[in-house]
């Protein structure tokens, strides 16, 4: 049994440029489909937020027309529910990496928010991606990737061949218009190696560790992917 540390989201609102507060959090798929996977291969899962406050789910991706069906916000919900995980999170500040197989990171527009500037975040990521495990990164949470950045503005994480939510897809929610900052761009400034694949379709980019995800719909494949990895 390994353990794998879900860094979540403490954010229940994202900031857009003309100072609305949107209501916001994790997606819910992007918890739940990884989740499903690491717990039936027998592993476990502790949750990390900034200031160890529980995460929020977007209710947004439980909407029916967004989680696939009615089936699909079920299963969601289903997941949640059983997820004791999510209702005790430990703070990012007690987080030892030492006592972690894996790092994922689930997204939403939540990481917009928080931790895209949360310095504990950015400092797990470094050391994440320095010690050779597997690194999970998915849609909007390569935000995290920003707080990375030294006082040079100089990362790690530079020329990293990475996927996350495309300015398409953002425009296709009907927030490119209305963010600070748009993923895809601040992405390839950091600089990374940025591609994408269709919007809305599973599409994932492996690079040594770290392996990232554009959308909801790749979640579950970016954790199928980790498993072999996950000693």
């Amino acid at each position: 049994m390994a353990k794998i540390l879900f860094v979540m989201t403490g954010a229940s609102y994202w900031t857009l440029k003309n100072g609305h507060r949107h209501p916001t959090g994790y997606w819910a798929e992007e918890f739940g489909a990884p989740y499903r996977l690491f717990t039936d291969a027998g592993h476990q899962i502790t949750v990390a937020t900034p200031g160890g406050v529980v995460p929020v789910v977007d209710s947004m991706s439980l909407r029916i027309s967004m989680a696939g069906g009615e089936e699909g916000a079920l299963k969601e919900e289903t997941t949640m529910e059983k997820a004791d995980e999510l209702r005790s999170p430990i703070a990012l500040s007690d987080v030892r990496l030492d006592d972690y197989d894996a790092v994922y990171y689930p997204g939403g527009h939540g990481p917009m928010e928080d931790l895209a500037v949360n310095a504990e975040s950015g400092a797990l990521l470094r050391d994440a991606l320095a010690s050779g495990k597997p690194l999970g990164v998915v849609c909007h949470a390569p935000a995290a990737l920003l707080a990375t950045r030294d006082a040079n503005g100089d990362t790690p994480f530079a020329n990293y061949r990475v996927a996350g939510f495309t300015n398409e897809e953002e425009a296709g929610v009907g927030f490119a218009d209305l963010a600070k900052w748009l993923l895809e761009d601040e992405l390839k400034k950091l600089p990374t190696e940025y591609s994408r694949g269709p919007a809305w379709q599973p599409y994932t980019v492996t690079d040594r560790n770290l392996y990232t995800g554009q959308n909801p719909a790749s979640a579950g494949q970016l954790a199928k992917e980790m498993l072999p990895a996950i000693k």
